[in-house]
């Protein structure tokens, strides 16, 4: 596996961690739709969060939350579109990102909450 997929794959586990620290329950992990894959789908109270892990080695061309680019978020919004459907799901849904950015060997997770919106 190539270097870069070997820190996405570490990124989403690292976001995974976090997530279950603070109180949410994982619901799916890289549900595919249509053109889409929705990296995590999260469950905290009455709010299903949708998360988009963007996870960098450096912040050398932007941070990670920059690489999120409005295709993505429609097809995104497709997909969730159809689980919320298809599962019968009465909840509130937010769009989240958690930018990771390797720094040696630590990881610095942002958490961001309503990252973007459905349009």
């Amino acid at each position: 596996m190539t270097n870069h997929n070997e820190l996405g794959k570490k990124g989403e586990q690292l976001a995974v961690n976090f997530l279950v620290e603070n109180n949410y329950e994982i619901i799916e992990r890289n549900y595919r739709f249509d053109k889409a894959e929705v990296d995590i789908i999260a469950q905290k109270e009455d709010v299903l969060a949708i998360i988009e892990v963007k996870t960098r080695s450096t912040t050398t061309f932007g941070n990670p939350q920059d690489f999120v680019k409005p295709k993505q978020i429609q097809r995104l919004v497709k997909a969730v579109d159809e689980y919320v459907t298809v599962n019968g799901l009465d909840v509130e849904v937010r769009f989240d990102i958690i930018a990771i950015v390797k720094d040696n060997k630590q990881f610095k997770i942002e958490h961001l909450k309503d990252a973007f919106y459905h349009f």
